[in-house]
């Protein structure tokens, strides 16, 4: 029977050192833990180096040794299929068609914090803990739950969660959120857990060789794709290419264009499907206009405001003026030109150390 007044948690389990040191905090915070790690895709027929990414065999199993160690329940949730319809399609999609997609925002948006969340709820959890670089806090005055960056700097991992809406945010808990990288480590080797050193995963889980291309043109098949013409902007054929999917916005190597100087991918004409290419100085805009957005601060965007934002996880935050369209849209207007603006991206919005909101990159300005 559940102890009374023992609240539950079902910690998403990647069998990394991040979400399970967040297994560990929570269960010497005396919480009910259950550790799910979710199986994602398909590794049969890989050699075990061909492995990369998170969520691998390897993982799930350095998962189950974490959860025998700290002496919690586990499962293994098989959301194959659900992470080829929600992330995989996506991914292809998108670069199918001239946007380079986001597949870390999708994976935690449709699969972490619903799919997951939803089955932690049947579980009898009160809430869904994840290993991320982010916090969570209660803003009595607002009346709203926020979402604020992770302590460390360099970690921080809020903009791959922009996307949490208000009833997904009060279920969840970020516990090392307030600790550095370097500190999450450490608890892992007090506690002896083998995790304790194992590398972060870079590339994308789904992806193995690191070579995206040849795997949307092994899902589509080369037949899938026209070929055309590489232009500059005034519309002139400098060379050919043999699919835009092989290409991205800011992309300067293996355009196969001779010239005297650089030459960078600005952007595509879907029309005759064609790509574009200038020089460094054509990627800078002044700004851009994103839709789909979720508002964190607040529950909507009434007025223009000042922010900074960030249009890459890995992007120095500048400031912009964001402003509302009647249409559901919003322009930002950046306060200094930018440069490599990519629809099919995030942008997200900051207040200081305050998650504001964000939304999808549609086109520079």
């Amino acid at each position: 029977m559940r102890e009374r007044n023992k609240k539950r948690v079902v910690v998403a389990m990647s069998g990394g050192v991040d979400s399970s040191v967040a297994a560990a905090i929570l269960k010497d915070r005396g919480y009910d833990v259950i550790g799910v790690s979710m199986q994602i895709w398909n590794y049969s027929g890989l050699e075990d180096g061909e492995i990369g990414g998170c969520c691998s065999s390897e993982d799930i199993y350095h998962a189950r040794e974490v959860a025998d160690k700290l002496n919690i329940p586990f499962y293994v949730l098989n959301l194959v299929d659900e992470f080829e319809k929600e992330v995989v399609d996506y991914f292809v999609s998108e670069y199918a068609n001239g946007r380079t997609p986001n597949p870390c925002v999708l994976c935690n948006q449709r699969l972490k914090f619903n799919i997951l969340l939803t089955k932690a709820l049947y579980l009898q959890a009160d809430y869904l803990a994840t290993g991320h670089h982010a916090r969570v806090a209660w803003d009595d005055p607002r009346r709203r739950y926020l979402l604020m960056k992770g302590v460390d700097p360099n970690k921080d991992q809020s903009y791959f969660l922009f996307t949490l809406r208000q009833e997904e945010l009060k279920r969840l808990i970020f516990p090392i959120g307030n600790l550095l990288k370097s500190d999450v480590r450490k608890i892992a080797k007090n506690l002896g857990l083998k995790v304790a050193d194992k590398k972060e995963s870079q590339e994308i889980c789904f992806i193995q060789d690191g070579d995206y291309r040849e795997f949307i043109r092994r899902r589509i098949g080369q037949d899938g794709f026209k070929s055309g013409n590489i232009v500059n902007r005034k519309g002139e054929i400098l060379g050919k290419h043999n699919g835009i999917h092989m290409f991205t916005i800011g992309q300067r190597r293996g355009l196969g264009v001779p010239a005297s100087h650089p030459y960078y991918v600005l952007g595509f004409n879907l029309k005759d499907n064609s790509v574009i290419v200038g020089k460094n100085e054509d990627l800078f805009c002044n700004g851009l206009i994103a839709d789909d957005l979720n508002w964190i601060l607040s529950p909507t965007l009434d007025s223009e405001i000042t922010a900074s934002f960030k249009i890459r996880y890995r992007f120095k935050e500048a400031g912009a003026s964001i402003i509302p369209k009647d249409d559901g849209k919003v322009i930002v207007r950046f306060h200094t030109p930018d440069g490599a603006v990519t629809p099919g991206q995030a942008v997200v919005f900051y207040d200081g150390d305050l998650v504001v909101g964000g939304g999808w990159i549609k086109e520079s300005i």
